[in-house]
């Protein structure tokens, strides 16, 4: 026999209410002694009035269950059947494409003990319901211990109520009397449940932090091992707020994966059909950049397209604008911008859009992006620093939305179907608002009609092949232009920006082998200018009139390595300059300048210059002469400002650089120096930092030291104070020996065990150095190395590498294979073992 269900639910109920009238009787007794006056009267008035009234709430609670306790039958004979299945099954998909080896690897977690929470996140679209779903299927087809499986949709209207229900109903909670109960009561009822339970919650679509305490989950943790929660999410700061013990990225699928997945949703009798198609489907998919939910819908839309034409058709429309595609704007564009839509205020929304005037896969560098949300007046200028550091923030959260991908450090791109989104939005959803006409990266070589330009906010045409701007267009509304990485541009008619009075932002960068050796002079009527890039240009020359640009606060001048004439006095004119770069500018021609340029005298009169910039927050400079330098470091103000820092030193006669002071240069991030032909020391007294600092780390804010052509130089210890150097290129110095000489510390003997430099080195490109012998005395861990790099080192013959070293062997050897072969190992393992990072320099 068995029960009835609404026997069972009172049964069940009886229980509860017994356990909390056992707790009012053993109460009973202490509020007993709080009587007085022959029991009439009590000593706390409260206490005894709050006790009272849950006896009586407790009495009618029984009276309403002796009332419903009446049944027509209390039990039924049931034929024995299977027992109920731990999981519900749900539909999915027949395959699960590119998903196996990550379902293995939760399903092993699973099975771990101290894994009880698990997050599972990734961009919209790429599958984590799918590979929750199959997860939550598996439990039907492998045995395991858990008693039951139970799956919510959480999605981004979080209800705690709604959650409960879904629980409630897995584990039989059910009736209109416990709905109507609070949700505190409800907890306690789920708690005690689940308590005893070996249970699996799989939480799928989460958006913020579930309190799952007051939900009554009991949470897995040391005092509940048997029980896991796993959860899908857009946000990788909510497997953080979930406390997630192991996290998991679903990433896009591989070339190979979404070709599959994209061939089994066309249909081999459709790809057969034309023999053409094959090729043509490859580019499709290619176009969908893995993510599932595009190969799925453009894949089932193309299913019955069987002529080379409308599949030619389908690659032109997915190239120019995809928003066009049948499906992506109804299927796929939707459930993306939900990620849009949740970002938290319509600053991080429009810096979002700004990404999508950047190329497909283009490498968007972070400071540089920053630059341009701070020209556009996204972010509040007032203080500098707090304007990057807001705008690292919102690069962050873009990259934990998975909105944008984190490349590099200093690196960040949009994922192409993101992207698309991202101009939908900005073509269709709110065009009104946002206006942007781009066309990066389309393969033109004429600009497009400049009568459709009159209305647009923002206008990309990067990555082209333009070759002229014959035409004047009128653009009143126009905030921002990129005319960048346009190599064939030969000509920018004069009166080209005539009419941008609104324009702020500028990119005229990368256009390495434009001849243009002046600025189109009509470049003067743009009065609202904040930022101009002409860097990784063949510029020659500034005009004078640009001094007419009185509001511009940023001029990136990075890489003009042909620009030798910059007037007196046109950089003091920007007197709201508050960014300038200069990093390798007039690299080429330093010794061609002419004396009414500010670059004459090696830089000299452009230190002089620069310390009248009343604004200035930020400098990159390049200078000629070591009395440049010594000019420069006598300014507390420029000191302030360096971030980059070129010395080219061709005809300088200076044999010692005093390295020590680059110390006070709190914010400098690569230092570079070429060509010092008769420098043989970057001196630095180490017994005064080792014994009289407290933090011995001068260098804290180097991460990029390249030296080249400095023949004469012995050695580069004064790195070894540099903790934070993630990048170190040296080359063409002949006199090199060792890159940190040991015989530096010989007065600091205390030292040479404490010192380990290179902790947090990335890079490391030794080229023609055919004295080297060591690069540091003893072996180091490289935790976050990726590359060395050796070419014609003859005398180096071993690398500061041991057995404890080999255990990671994340990085790449690169090399002679002669090279190779003659190193020297702690032991034949240690040689076996990091055989498998080397490649050959010529590979």
């Amino acid at each position: 026999m068995k029960r009835l269900g609404q026997v069972e639910w009172w049964v069940s109920r009886v229980d509860a209410v017994k356990i909390e009238a056992d707790e009012l009787i053993r109460d009973g007794s202490q509020e007993i002694d709080k009587l007085c006056v022959g029991g009439y009267c009590s000593k706390n008035c409260t206490s005894s009035y709050k006790f009272g009234k849950q006896v009586a709430k407790k009495l009618r609670d029984v009276e309403t269950l002796i009332a419903e306790g009446v049944f027509e039958a209390v039990a039924t004979e049931v034929v024995p059947e299977r027992a109920e299945p731990v999981a519900d099954e749900r539909p999915t998909e027949r395959t699960v494409v590119g998903l196996q080896s990550q379902l293995e690897q939760v399903w092993r977690c699973l099975a771990e003990e101290s894994e009880g929470i698990i997050g599972l996140y990734g961009m919209g679209g790429v599958g984590k319901t799918t590979l929750l779903t199959h997860i939550n299927n598996k439990f039907l087809e492998s045995p395991t211990n858990f008693d039951c499986v139970i799956w919510v949709v959480v999605s981004k209207d979080l209800r705690l109520e709604k959650i409960q229900e879904d629980i409630g109903k897995k584990i039989g909670l059910v009736g209109d009397s416990w709905k109507s109960k609070s949700v505190e009561e409800k907890a306690v009822d789920i708690f005690r449940s689940l308590r005893e339970k070996r249970f699996v919650l799989l939480l799928d679509d989460i958006w913020e932090r579930v309190d799952l305490t007051k939900v009554g989950v009991p949470l897995p943790g040391p005092q509940n091992t048997t029980s896991k929660v796993v959860f899908t999410t857009r946000f990788i700061d909510v497997c953080g707020s979930m406390e997630a013990d192991r996290k998991f990225q679903v990433a896009c699928l591989s070339e190979k994966d979404a070709w599959e997945l994209f061939r089994e949703k066309v249909g081999e009798e459709t790809l057969q059909s034309h023999h053409d198609i094959v090729e043509l489907a490859q580019i499709v998919a290619k176009e969908c950049g893995g993510l599932p939910l595009a190969l799925i819908t453009i894949g089932r839309a193309m299913a019955c397209k069987r002529t080379a034409e409308e599949w030619r058709h389908a690659v032109e429309v997915l190239r120019r604008s995809a928003f066009e595609f049948a499906g992506l704007g109804k299927e796929v564009y939707p459930l993306l911008k939900f990620s849009y839509d949740s970002l938290q205020n319509e600053t991080i929304r429009s810096c979002f859009l700004y990404c999508c005037l950047y190329p497909e896969d283009y490498g968007i560098l972070k400071w540089d992006l920053i630059d341009c949300w701070i020209g556009e007046g996204f972010l509040e200028e007032s203080d500098r620093f707090s304007a990057e550091n807001q705008g690292y923030y919102i690069v962050g959260t873009l990259v934990h939305a998975c909105l944008l991908e984190e490349l590099e450090d200093d690196k960040v791109k949009m994922h192409d179907v993101i992207r698309d989104m991202a101009l939908w939005i900005t073509n269709e959803i709110e065009k009104e608002k946002r206006n942007f006409l781009v066309r990066a990266g389309a393969g033109l070589k004429e600009a497009p009609d400049i009568k459709g330009w009159e209305n647009v906010r923002r206008l990309s045409l990067m990555q082209n092949q333009i070759k002229t701007l014959s035409e004047v267009p009128s653009c009143p509304h126009l905030h921002t232009l990129f005319l960048a990485s346009n190599d064939n541009l030969r000509m920018i008619t004069d009166g080209f920006f005539q009419f941008m009075p609104s324009l702020k932002v500028l990119k005229m960068s990368n256009c390495v082998d434009w001849p243009v050796s002046k600025l189109p002079l009509a470049m003067s009527k743009l009065g609202s200018l904040q930022l101009l890039d002409i860097s990784h240009t063949g510029i020659e020359e500034l005009p004078e009139e640009l001094k007419l640009l009185v509001n511009l606060k940023c001029l990136n001048l990075r890489w003009t390595f042909e620009l030798n004439k910059i007037p007196w006095q046109l950089i003091s004119k920007f007197s709201r300059l508050r960014v300038l770069r200069m990093f390798a500018t007039g690299f080429a021609r330093f010794d061609e300048a002419s004396e009414d340029s500010v670059l004459f005298g090696g830089g000299e009169v452009l230190v002089q210059e620069l310390v009248g910039l009343k604004y200035l927050e930020v400098l990159e400079l390049t200078l000629g002469c070591h009395h440049a330098l010594q000019i420069f470091l006598r300014s507390n103000k420029l000191k302030s400002c360096i971030r980059s820092l070129l010395l080219h030193l061709a005809g300088d006669t200076t044999s010692i650089i005093d390295a020590t002071a680059f110390a006070d240069l709190n914010h400098l991030n690569e230092l570079w120096i070429d060509r010092a032909k008769e420098l043989e020391e970057l001196k630095i007294d180490y017994t005064e930092i080792v014994r009289k600092r407290r933090e011995p780390f001068v260098f804290r804010s180097l991460h990029r030291v390249t030296i080249h052509s400095c023949q004469k130089l012995k050695d580069t210890t004064f790195l070894v104070f540099a903790p934070n150097l993630k990048s170190l290129d040296l080359d063409r110095c002949d006199a090199m020996e060792e890159i940190i000489s040991v015989g530096k510390f010989a007065e600091t003997p205390e030292m040479m065990g404490q010192i380990s430099p290179f902790e947090n080195l990335q890079m490391l490109d030794l080229e023609d150095l055919p004295h080297l012998k060591s690069i540091f005395w003893k072996p180091l861990t490289f935790t976050h190395l990726k590359e060395i790099s050796v070419g014609y080192c003859r005398n180096l013959k071993k690398l500061p590498l041991d057995s404890n070293s080999a255990k990671e062997r994340k990085f790449v050897i690169r090399g002679e294979e002669d090279w190779w072969n003659r190193l020297q190992w702690e032991n034949e393992a240690t040689q076996i073992a990091f055989r498998s990072c080397f490649q050959s320099l010529f590979d």
